[in-house]
């Protein structure tokens, strides 16, 4: 008898970022700051998080801690980093952006987490959702 392996298909991650009460949308406002390369390499990994989801492994994304997890964009020998959760089964948060020197500091992970707090709390209020 012959078995055949079942392909199972990972359901398209929703992309969500997150946005302060007055507006502001800490990601975005970062990555306008990046040369015009860092742009493009950022966007093309957040498209590879939204087909990926949770199956989005090194060296693209890596778990940093408390549900914090990381893209990992390198651009001339230049590691930045868009920091990200996910909430439910099929939406990521991003929430800020940095290069990195040595590791990710606390104090951003700390941000991150702050910043899904406030998004679990009031998703409508904090959320500015990309265009397609």
């Amino acid at each position: 008898m012959r078995y055949l392996k079942e392909t199972v298909k990972v359901p398209k991650t929703d992309i969500v970022i997150y946005q302060e009460k007055d507006g502001s949308v800490p990601l975005v406002k970062w990555l306008k700051k990046q040369p015009r390369k860092v742009q493009d390499k950022c966007v093309t990994m957040i498209d590879m998080l939204a087909a990926e989801g949770f199956e989005l492994r090194r060296p693209y994304a890596d778990y940093l801690d408390k549900g914090i997890y990381e893209l990992r964009p390198i651009v001339k020998r230049v590691q930045y980093r868009i920091l990200y959760c996910f909430v439910g089964e099929n939406i990521v948060l991003l929430t800020n952006g940095l290069i990195k020197t040595d590791k990710v500091p606390t104090i951003e992970i700390k941000k991150a987490m702050e910043y899904r707090d406030k998004f679990v709390q009031y998703p409508s209020l904090h959320s500015f959702e990309m265009e397609d």
